[in-house]
């Protein structure tokens, strides 16, 4: 990596999922590191408020279960340089045994992490700067799947092996994934405390991770220029226990 590529000041950086969690963190650390910042979100009032929180900030937005919204999304955004992704869909059921599976319910789960990351692929593709970025989001559980999770575990999978065929499809794109483990995201934060300890008490850092902690590793994706087809976890070491 070059000096220049150690800034990124100058660049543009487009973070769908942007308004909050994981994502607004991402929004911040690449502002403070001289980035132009445009948030993507499902809601125009979440938007609203990111980008009054983030000077400077510019927002969408952008319904990932829609094509025509996608296509509109980047039209509106015009050139960028890296693109990220965080965004997920709470309101779909992640977890169920293969014997309570309802076969619809499975299929959404990846209509947005997936489906909607595919597409926010496809319309950024001619947009996006040939020496650029785009940074998915898969998950710890793929690595470490339990019981009462098959379609989560695989939707998190799915993922991940995008950001691979995408790195090969889109080069010299480079494409990527976070792995993120337990992060203190605000909708993380209503789980009981007691049951987020009784998650995290095995790893090798004992704790979750605050949103900043994952968030530089996006930051690092975005910023190495010899990087690509990776999945790079912030899991407190849970890929080895």
């Amino acid at each position: 990596m070059t000096e220049a590529g150690m800034t990124m000041a100058g660049k543009r950086v487009v973070i769908i999922g942007g308004a909050s969690g994981i994502g607004f963190a991402v929004a911040e650390l690449a502002h403070a590191s001289g980035a132009e910042i445009v948030i993507g979100s499902s809601s125009a009032g979440n938007v609203k408020a990111a980008t009054d929180r983030l000077s400077s900030a510019t927002g969408h937005v952008i319904n990932l279960r829609d094509e025509s919204s996608v296509s509109s999304f980047f039209e509106e955004v015009g050139s960028f340089d890296h693109l990220v992704i965080t965004a997920g869909d709470w309101g779909v059921p992640m977890f169920a045994s293969l014997q309570d599976l309802d076969l619809q319910g499975a299929h959404d789960i990846f209509t947005v992490r997936f489906w909607g990351a595919l597409a926010a692929a496809k319309y950024a593709a001619a947009k996006i700067s040939q020496s650029g970025s785009i940074t998915l989001t898969g998950g710890m559980l793929t690595h470490r799947p339990m019981k009462g999770a098959p379609v989560a575990t695989a939707m998190g999978g799915a993922v991940e092996y995008l950001a691979r065929g995408l790195a090969m499809d889109l080069a010299p794109v480079r494409v990527n994934a976070v792995s993120p483990g337990m992060i203190l995201t605000e909708v993380v934060k209503q789980r009981p405390e007691e049951m987020l300890q009784a998650m995290v008490a095995h790893l090798p850092i004992p704790r979750c991770a605050s949103p900043r902690e994952a968030a530089m590793a996006y930051v690092y994706l975005m910023l190495n220029d010899y990087t690509t087809g990776q999945v790079l976890p912030v899991d407190g070491g849970g890929h080895i226990v």
